[in-house]
């Protein structure tokens, strides 16, 4: 059953590659420029067929895949050459895999949220000291955080999560009986004990999920303790907990107080215990909480919407996680490559597979197809030498002087890029390798 998930993981990974080549395959050919082969993986061929123009293989190193055109890389100028086609066709050209990778996320969500539905943003509870304050009620809507649009509860936990809550006054538009409602809110300031960990709990009628980690705290006991995001918690004190609502029942009935804690975890069907001494300090909570998993059919013109919606939300997830490595917020467990995605994916079929049955085992990969789709796109429109947004780059200075740049020397460029890239997807192997396996 394990070379199963595997083999299934690297089917959805090859789908999001190959629909990301077909999408310069695709304007090349429209385009006039031949493509002399169509590729699947790196390194020396496996399978090969030469078809009338295209040669079309599958290579031993599954990861990434090629569309090598005629004269691509050449100071070549003949007819059906990549080189010999206007700035604009070629733009469309280089543009177009990242384009069909938006394509095909939105696709993937289309079947998802046309199957379960979609997790708005609802209101699920809210703290007296916010009622105080505004006239903010369980079941509304919010559509709108901080000036930024929010189109599923994920989207509003994004900015909790990468950017903290901070003692600054936030504004929310929600909406209630189709009018919609903008107010300001200051935060809740909170002085007790804490472990430092967020964690998955759901609506009061909704299913109950694990109590997973979904944040820590830095700095906090549970940092200190080794904690990771991932784990689920499965005990406190020796009391069973079977799901993120449990263990918030379980500390509001049990206040910490500073003795230590025995806390049980699960990590990679491994399960350990270890001992916490809770912090005292000030944290600062939005006073109300909200769906993130819960979820409602919405039509099919609401279906397409929220499926626009959800593409937008991993466009903008990708954005703001990669802003936070620049920024030297993530460490290295929380960066990986193919060999962590396919173990993440092979838990996450398992596990869905076996508590849901094969429909959701099949969705939960096509949301991770989304994932990798709308990841793959952004990536790619970085204006790094190698990648498609290095190679417009080069294309957008030409279309604004007129004349195109020695090609010796962005040939130059593009190889320094690909070395380093090669450099940091050997980093990135490793490192998966420790966070898999050790």
């Amino acid at each position: 059953m394990g070379i199963v998930r595997i083999l299934v993981a690297l089917v959805v990974i090859s789908v999001v590659i190959i629909f990301h080549e077909f999408g310069h395959f695709l304007l090349a050919r429209v385009n006039g420029v031949e493509v002399v082969e169509f590729s699947l993986g790196m390194g020396p061929r496996i399978l090969s067929h030469q078809g009338k123009k295209t040669r079309y293989s599958l290579k031993l190193l599954p990861i990434g895949g090629a569309c090598q055109m005629k004269g691509e890389d050449e100071n070549n100028d003949e007819e059906g050459t990549f080189n010999s086609k206007g700035v604009w066709q070629r733009i469309s050209i280089v543009f177009a895999g990242p384009l069909f990778n938006f394509i095909l996320a939105f696709l993937f969500a289309v079947i998802i949220i046309g199957s379960i539905g979609v997790d708005k943003c609802y209101v699920t509870s809210v703290t007296d000291d916010v009622a105080e304050q505004v006239s903010l009620e369980v079941g509304d809507e919010i559509i709108a955080f901080n000036g930024h649009s929010i189109g599923v509860g994920r989207e509003l936990y994004l900015y909790e999560s990468l950017d903290g809550i901070s003692k600054e006054p936030f504004t929310i538009t929600y909406v209630r009986d189709g009018k919609e409602y903008e107010v300001t809110i200051n935060p809740v300031e909170d002085q007790r004990y804490y472990l430092g960990i967020k964690y998955a709990a759901t609506a009061a009628d909704a299913e109950p999920e694990p109590a997973e980690l979904t944040d820590i705290i830095d700095g906090s006991a549970a940092e200190k303790a080794g904690l990771k995001v991932g784990d689920i918690i499965t005990a406190v004190n020796g009391a069973s907990i079977s799901s993120g609502n449990e263990l918030s029942t379980y500390l509001s009935e049990h206040p910490l107080d500073g003795s230590e804690v025995k806390v049980t975890y699960e990590r990679k069907g491994k399960e350990y215990t270890i001992s916490l001494t809770p912090n005292y300090s000030s944290l600062y909570d939005y006073g109300f909480n909200y769906n993130t998993y819960y979820r409602e059919k919405v039509g099919v013109g609401g279906t397409l919407k929220y499926s626009a919606l959800e593409l937008r939300y991993w466009i903008r997830a990708t954005g703001k996680s990669l802003l936070y490595m620049v920024r030297g917020k993530a460490s290295s467990e929380d960066i990986g490559g193919p060999v962590r995605v396919v173990s993440e994916m092979s838990n996450v079929m398992e596990e869905s597979y076996t508590t849901d049955g094969f429909f959701y085992a099949f969705l939960n990969m096509l949301n991770w197809a989304i994932l990798l789709s709308a990841n793959l796109g952004v990536m790619n429109l970085l204006p790094i030498p190698a990648l498609d947004g290095g190679r417009l780059l080069f294309l957008l200075i030409e279309a604004i002087r007129g004349k195109k740049l020695p090609p010796e020397k962005e040939g130059v460029i593009h190889l320094i890029g690909f070395i380093l890239l090669m450099i940091l997807m050997a980093f990135i192997f490793f490192n998966d390798i420790k966070n898999v396996f050790f």
